[in-house]
């Protein structure tokens, strides 16, 4: 017959009986090693008899009692001196912790970091619309938007392309979510762009066709998995990406906007949320282009007279960093050459300069497209 008195985990069994007793059972603590997973192992005649005593873990070892309440509890045969004990209980605390992190290297290498991606040339290279952002360096989300033909893809492709003629250690992931990136367009460009490193920037411009939210999201997992924010071997050795661009995110997520439902708008913030961690968390420049939809009966927020405005509702230019605003002025106004167009740049919204700015330019950079 058997008799069983518990008194909280401790178990006193009739030894009648001719079963022996069960032994404790592991506790289910995530967060814990067992000791049998430690590397290097401990001796395995040690690992048994903790256990034999409900001590299966480091959590049960280092924390549930004192070191020496355990060491009385283990069987004299196991032949274990009080200081091989605690050699083993260093052993294990050592294994179970993670790497130190001191505070100040850290620091010198985040430092270190920064300088070395905010040195690097993310310019679109006229002085009149570098000067209304102050440059287009990490981390940051920005909104080119305007009308059709008013030089969005093109803006974002010189300051891609100047960026990559000009720092040999950087790439650019293009996200192309109408299939119109064109080859040529971007070779065209770059053999207008002088550099040290213009021979391989066409390399170090992954273009990637996205049709659907589902699958850029997927292009991003690949590019997450493939960077480190803490890895500085990533940013000195190998070309890393500085650059996202999403041409155009508007019907990423237009097709999802209601006006009888908040899911899309839902979807939506989550997105741009998404989009500015990454940014943050590799310090990449994230570059979001957005088609324009009717205003009647005009934009106040332009400088010139449009009835044109930003796609995709008022609520997402307060999702970057800074909204760019671009339009083509009438064919009356053009250069002293007479073959560029004239285009217009301004500030809708931004929260890293002054806004309702704008800068004309000649669209010279991108001559004969």
């Amino acid at each position: 017959m058997l008799c069983a008195l518990s008194i909280g985990k401790v178990c006193y069994f009739d030894h009648n009986d001719d079963h022996p007793p069960a032994r404790p059972q592991p506790t289910q603590d995530t967060n814990s090693m067992h000791l049998q997973q430690l590397s290097p192992p401990l001796r395995e005649d040690f690992v048994q008899a903790l256990q034999d005593i409900g001590v299966w873990s480091d959590t049960d070892l280092l924390l549930a009692n004192e070191p020496t309440t355990i060491f009385g509890r283990l069987p004299p045969e196991l032949g274990i001196t009080l200081l091989e004990y605690r050699q083993a209980v260093v052993k294990v605390a050592e294994l179970a912790s993670a790497p130190p992190a001191y505070g100040d290297r850290l620091l010198e290498s985040e430092n270190r970091r920064y300088e070395d991606i905010h040195s690097d040339d993310m310019l679109v290279g006229v002085p009149e619309v570098d000067a209304l952002l102050g440059g287009f360096s990490a981390p940051r989300v920005v909104e080119l938007s305007g009308d059709k033909g008013s030089g969005k893809t093109a803006l974002a492709l010189q300051l891609v392309l100047r960026h990559l003629a000009n720092v040999g250690n950087s790439s650019v992931l293009w996200i192309d979510s109408s299939g119109e990136f064109a080859p040529e367009r971007a070779a065209l460009m770059l053999d207008q762009i002088t550099g040290e490193y213009s021979a391989s920037a066409p390399e170090r411009l992954q273009v990637s066709l996205a049709f659907d939210i589902e699958a850029v999201h997927e292009v991003l997992e690949s590019l997450r998995q493939t960077m480190s924010p803490r890895d500085e071997s990533a940013y000195t050795e190998h070309p890393t990406t500085r650059c996202i661009v999403i041409d155009s995110i508007t019907p990423l997520l237009g097709p999802m906007l209601s006006a009888t439902s908040s899911q899309g708008h839902a979807i939506m913030t989550t997105f741009m949320r998404q989009l500015r961690a990454f940014a943050d968390s590799f310090c990449l420049t994230v570059i979001v282009i957005n088609n324009s939809t009717k205003m009647l009966p005009r934009n106040p927020d332009a400088v010139f007279e449009t009835t044109r405005k930003p796609a995709l509702g008022p609520s997402f230019t307060f999702m970057t960093d800074a909204t760019l605003w671009l339009s083509r002025r009438p064919e009356g106004e053009s250069t002293d050459d007479g073959e560029s167009s004239v285009h217009v740049a301004e500030v809708l919204r931004s929260r890293i300069s002054v806004f309702s700015v704008m800068a004309r330019y000649s669209q010279w950079l991108i001559r004969g497209l």
